[in-house]
């Protein structure tokens, strides 16, 4: 006989990008409604709402860069630009009825665990109460700038890649952009034919595989998708599997990695005849040791007579441009950061306190960490989705989301029953898996020798080193023996605080 339903949980989604997404409608097909999706910016996509400079595009083909349960036929383009891949966030959230649920401009400031329930508080002041918090905040949301002596001297423009004026005006101008890794080759690709000048400033340049990234996928493929979803299905499935063939690149020495290093090098050897340049543009390291770059355009773009690649280090910015240690200074109008994110953040800086009162900076001193990627130790009845370790560059992110959200549901159906009140994974399961962890990086190519974002300030790397069939395995069912499952003891005051709300399907003002 299936046991009674006790209680609905109460839930609070943080972040309504990727993870954010495929967590709310995998909760809602599941039958759980009593969530609300807290994002801190003003529209839903996370990382595609937020980026929007010239150039953007993904480095994933469309067709796998989808949720699963939400397939699209008619992408523009093979490689879809950030646009796109917004308006489709927001189109899904739309269809599956997410709108009800998602309170926009709501920055999460704290996050407090009082022993039975989390208190969840907002940056307008509005306070919370639910039984679970499902942290989706992905990784790439902070975005870094360089501490570089002279910059609030500089008289021209200044803009982060991750923070795009678009009432900035570059065309016919000098400008000069800030780094080298997957933005910086696009935003080179994009403002090069319009500016007077473009100088790229990069201390270490990157292997840049070439790919037709323009390319449009003909109107005749959206038609024949749309027409048959069956077939559809089948292209997404064949396009998770041939994903498989990149994992295996990525985490083990084989004749495959050797094949595509080699395409890197090729790439560069084809495209930069002159050999002056092209040793400059020559990294130091194996390719796909660091985020892969993927562009049809940024060799030709930087050997365009308007454009210049400076090696020198940068000593500081003075009110009229960029000075370098070589003693020169390059007259600039605007400046462009290309500088990346502090990648290792994820929930922070919010004040997140779980079991007697831990803290997350407490808990992550020696780096971020989470059993197999979705719970933390001291942090009862919270997950994250697309959390530590989690696959980026090997494995879909969305198909990632979607196996954690499942699991997830199943600790949702167990509270509903009434077989627990509070959920922890033990200290001891989580430091099995990042030993794991730490033995499965060993062959991959992220631990060839180079400096990536990848790694954290404790010398980890950040990243998911298994294929996607160990990842389903782990993720497939909760193991109870890694677990502590408690009943709270009844509380003596109320459980919702004075001034809460209790999260609800419907926002409710605060």
């Amino acid at each position: 006989m299936a046991t009674k339903p006790i209680r609905e949980p109460s839930i609070v989604i943080v972040g309504a990008g990727v993870a954010g997404i495929a967590t709310a409608v995998t909760f809602k097909q599941a039958g759980f409604d009593d969530f609300v999706i807290l994002e801190k910016g003003s529209d839903v996509g996370g990382v595609w709402f937020w980026n929007r400079y010239p150039g953007l595009t993904c480095d994933v083909p469309s067709q796998l860069y989808q949720f699963g349960f939400a397939p699209k036929s008619d992408w523009s383009q093979i490689w879809a630009t950030g646009s796109e891949i917004q308006r489709y966030h927001a189109d899904v959230v739309d269809a599956f009825g997410l709108r009800a649920h998602l309170r926009t401009d709501s920055e999460v400031t704290d996050a407090v665990f009082d022993g039975r329930r989390w208190t969840v508080t907002v940056a307008d002041g509005t306070r919370l109460s639910a039984d679970f918090v499902i942290a989706a905040t992905g990784v790439l949301h902070h975005p870094f700038t360089p501490d570089i002596p002279g910059l609030d001297s500089f008289a021209g423009a200044t803009v982060h890649t991750a923070r795009w004026d678009e009432t900035l005006v570059t065309e016919g101008k000098r400008i000069a952009v800030i780094g080298s890794g997957s933005t910086g080759v696009q935003v080179v690709s994009a403002l090069q034919p319009s500016a007077a000048k473009l100088v790229q400033f990069t201390r270490t340049p990157q292997w840049v595989l070439w790919a037709p990234m323009d390319l449009r996928q003909p109107a005749v493929v959206a038609k024949a998708l749309a027409a048959a979803p069956a077939v559809h299905r089948r292209l997404y499935d064949v396009a998770l599997w041939a994903s498989g063939i990149l994992a295996d690149v990525v985490l083990h020495p084989s004749w495959r990695r050797t094949a595509v290093q080699q395409l890197a090098r090729w790439s560069l050897r084809a495209q930069v005849g002159d050999r002056e340049l092209r040793d400059r543009l020559t990294p130091d390291y194996q390719p796909l040791c660091k985020r892969q770059v993927v562009s049809g355009t940024y060799y030709r773009a930087i050997q365009a007579a308007n454009a210049q690649l400076v090696t020198d280090k940068i000593t500081e910015i003075t009110p009229s441009g960029i000075r370098t240690a070589d003693g020169r200074e390059h007259d600039v109008d605007v400046i462009v950061f290309a500088t990346g994110f502090h990648p290792h953040n994820y929930m922070r800086p919010m004040n997140l306190r779980g079991r007697d009162g831990l803290t997350i900076d407490r808990a992550w001193e020696q780096g971020p960490r989470a059993y197999r990627m979705t719970a933390i130790p001291g942090f009862p009845n919270l997950f994250t989705v697309l959390g530590p370790n989690s696959p980026t560059g090997s494995i879909s992110l969305q198909y990632s989301a979607e196996l954690t959200a499942r699991y997830i549901t199943g600790w949702l159906r167990r509270f509903r029953a009434g077989e627990f009140d509070t959920v922890e994974v033990t200290e001891a399961a989580t430091q099995r898996f990042a030993d794991a962890v730490a033995r499965a990086m060993g062959p991959t190519v992220w631990n060839t020798g180079c400096n990536s974002w990848y790694f954290t300030e404790h010398n980890t790397i950040d990243l998911w080193p298994f294929d996607r069939a160990t990842m389903t395995a782990m993720l497939t069912e909760p193991d109870d023996r890694d677990f502590v499952l408690t009943r709270a003891p009844a509380p003596a005051v109320p459980a919702e605080p004075v001034g809460s709300e209790t999260v609800t399907s419907t926002p409710v003002d605060g």
